[in-house]
């Protein structure tokens, strides 16, 4: 089979969308429909089907997906690799995966830190949820990531080395002139009444789970499209939110935290690789162990 079709195919499952891909590949849309559909008779199933706004994988399609994704991934680390040997150079690329909350402050801090010890290097950092970093860590797009078992929780997964690095205090962030702003640590049952934003399903089910255990109900009335979108509206009074302890530090100058009394937690790990491991994947990791202890004890 020809890894150029698969690569459309991964395209166009990833951007919905015959003529987006066709324009992101530089071909006219029948070249790419002419190419799904050769691959189709190949397998002998369908791969894509039609809706209202586009295209998207069929079952079979789906699973072969995650197949494609593996082999060019690996496809493109041989390449990669011929190239280094060829051209004398000893820096790989690191590519790293974080989560928005640590994105924002412990993963930059950590690669600072990184970069001290190892002179410079070749780096980059793609956000994205927990369970999206797994499996691109799984089919080689990265070497390393951050993850959180937070709500639905992490796979278990022989293809990769997971390793802890702490657990995380969730807080609740609070608009500056918030009454409860500046005050101790405050149960859970003095702000359920209040009304919520929350801008991911594993931050939600934390915050329901916190206060089930303590006999009330958190009102989530408002969602947010993603982390600085939830900041907004709390930051304009809205709404408060729960976040991760580990972003304090990194929040803007309009809002501000409290914590909750036994107040709920998720850990952080990193997911990498067990097969060809970059180099720097476990000086990484420590780095971001010694950045996430430093912040603990702030």
């Amino acid at each position: 089979m020809d890894l150029t079709v698969w690569r459309t195919f991964v395209t166009v499952c990833r951007l919905g969308s015959l003529s987006a891909a066709a324009a992101e590949l530089h071909h006219t849309q029948s070249a790419v429909s002419r190419q799904i559909a050769g691959l189709e008779r190949q397998l002998g199933v369908s791969l894509i089907e039609r809706h209202a706004r586009g295209v998207r994988p069929t079952a079979a399609g789906e699973v072969f997906r995650g197949h494609a994704l593996a082999t060019l991934n690996e496809a493109d680390r041989a390449v990669r690799a011929v190239r280094e040997v060829h051209d004398g150079a000893a820096d790989r690329l690191l590519a790293i995966g974080a989560p928005p909350s640590l994105a924002a402050g412990l993963v930059p801090e950590a690669i600072r830190s990184l970069l001290e010890l190892t002179g410079p290097a070749r780096w980059s950092l793609r956000p994205g949820l927990s369970a999206a970093l797994h499996h691109r860590v799984v089919t080689g797009d990265l070497d390393i990531a951050v993850v959180t078992d937070a709500p639905p929780g992490l796979p278990h997964d022989p293809r990769v080395d997971r390793r802890f690095l702490g657990l995380d205090d969730m807080v609740v962030v609070l608009p500056v002139g918030h009454a409860r702003a500046g005050s101790g640590p405050v149960p859970i049952q003095d702000l359920a009444d209040q009304t919520w934003v929350e801008d991911n399903d594993g931050s939600a089910a934390l915050l329901r789970q916190h206060a089930a255990r303590a006999g009330a109900a958190a009102r989530i009335d408002l969602n947010a499209a993603d982390l600085p979108g939830k900041l907004a509206l709390v930051a304009t009074g809205h709404a408060i939110a729960l976040i991760p302890g580990v972003l304090t530090g990194a929040l803007r100058t309009d809002v501000t935290t409290v914590s909750l009394v036994d107040p709920p937690t998720r850990g952080l790990y990193t997911v990498a690789p067990r097969r060809d491991p970059h180099p720097s994947a476990a000086l990484l990791h420590d780095r971001l162990a010694a950045a996430f202890g430093a912040l603990r004890t702030t």
